[in-house]
């Protein structure tokens, strides 16, 4: 997701930010405990994440509890995990238009936009009937690249803000409270202090966040 001028920006969001998966490692028992091969400690709890791109301040950090209870797959999982973890910023929650989210009929590497006065939405086939579609409050004009792929700004702009969950969670691992136990609730509290003393740093060590925005004085 890419978003400007959002009110969050007081709380450690500024012009862009991105959602992405943490994997908490834990092998005890747990009814939500994930397998995840592309993830370093393969198992442990599932934590969606909507930080900023440049500084890694998490925003939200929901955790996925498994399927929903009617048992079945849950369909459009990537669109409500998104919707979730940006609400409250600007642009969250537009309507999808249909012609938006068809994908018979389109040739690869074929895109439509959709514009509102403060948000741009691109729907891009990177191959035949598979839609990938983005929203973003930074952009407002249809750019496309001259690429062979034809990808637009907004993508592009995406795949090189989208690894500040993956710098928060280099920065958790460097420095971390964490003790090995089987008891999951104690794994979950351990992270929360982690991203508190990483989110911390970077409100101290960076320029945009002053001490004086938390109530704090420089002899406090």
């Amino acid at each position: 997701m890419c978003d400007k001028q959002t009110g969050a920006d007081k709380r450690g969001l500024r012009e862009v930010g991105g959602a992405s998966e943490q994997l908490v490692p834990f092998r005890g028992r747990c009814p939500f405990r994930q397998y995840m091969p592309s993830k370093p400690a393969k198992y442990g709890i599932k934590i969606w994440v909507a930080c900023d791109a440049q500084s890694s301040y998490a925003w939200k950090m929901p955790v996925y509890t498994g399927k929903p209870t009617s048992g079945g797959p849950e369909k459009n999982q990537g669109m409500r995990v998104v919707f979730d973890v940006t609400d409250g910023l600007r642009g969250h929650n537009p309507e999808l238009s249909p012609a938006l989210l068809a994908t018979r009929g389109r040739e690869a590497f074929s895109s439509k936009f959709a514009f509102t006065p403060t948000t741009t939405l691109v729907s891009y086939l990177p191959k035949r009937n598979k839609n990938v579609v983005l929203l973003s409050t930074l952009h407002k004009t249809a750019e496309i690249s001259d690429r062979e792929d034809r990808k637009q700004a907004i993508i592009l702009d995406y795949n090189h803000n989208k690894g500040g969950v993956d710098n928060l969670e280099k920065g958790i691992g460097t420095y971390s409270c964490r003790r090995m136990t089987d008891r999951w609730p104690l794994v979950l509290f351990p992270n929360i202090i982690d991203v508190t003393g990483e989110e911390e740093c970077q409100c101290l060590d960076s320029p945009d966040h002053s001490l004086g925005k938390y109530g704090l004085t420089e002899d406090e």
